[in-house]
């Protein structure tokens, strides 16, 4: 059993490492981008990678053994409001101010409800030898649904527009990670936390292909 403990331990470290290198890098790379050109989606995309850091440091925490209650509900907020910024960056690109305005106001109010839910929810210990693998509070998953599916599919959707009119491949590869990167956060909730890790993993190394 000791070995077994040691061996989820370590798997769970190394690889909240190598995402955590992974995404400090590309969150730098985006934010260089955005000091040179300034362009208003790019600040959005860098605010949401530096989050997913934030996000991934906080698992490599919980890995060597630290919890408590604020980091966990920090935890819930970073993971859900980072795919709402990288929608943002990619909301930036639409021409018409109604389907930005729109988007803004739906961003304030269910950003307002996920924060509701979190703070007034009880948070039970959500990590299970070493990584996040508990339920989070019904109400906060319903919360973050709403934060997320939304923004995921505003994402897509300016991506592959982006690749129509470009034809660039890179924009699949920004597409995956995104899709990846975006339902990585509820892969705990359905109890497949082994997969968590992994699809942050694969989900930045396609966002360092497509942004690179």
């Amino acid at each position: 059993m000791a070995t077994e403990i040691f061996a989820s331990q370590l798997s769970a470290i190394l690889t909240s490492l190598i995402t955590l290198l992974l995404s400090v890098g590309l969150s730098v790379t985006i934010t260089k981008r955005y000091i040179i050109k300034r362009h208003a989606s790019l600040i959005f995309w860098a605010s949401g990678l530096w989050l997913f850091s934030i996000g991934v440091l906080m698992e490599l925490i919980f890995a060597f053994g630290a919890y408590s209650d604020g980091m966990m509900k920090a935890y819930l907020l970073i993971v859900a409001v980072l795919v709402e910024l990288l929608a943002l960056g990619s909301v930036q690109l639409a021409r018409s101010k109604l389907i930005k305005q729109v988007y803004y106001a739906f961003v304030i109010a269910s950003t307002a409800f996920l924060t509701y839910s979190v703070l007034e929810s009880s948070m039970n210990s959500m990590i299970v030898d070493y990584v996040v693998a508990g339920q989070p509070p019904a109400l906060v998953t319903i919360a973050s649904t709403l934060v997320t599916v939304p923004a995921a599919i505003m994402l897509v959707a300016f991506a592959y527009v982006s690749y129509r009119a470009r034809k660039d491949i890179r924009m699949l590869s920004i597409i995956a990670g995104v899709i990846v990167v975006s339902i990585s956060g509820a892969l705990y909730v359905v109890q497949y936390p082994a997969f968590l890790y992994l699809a942050e993993v694969i989900g930045i190394g396609l966002l360092w292909y497509g942004f690179v």
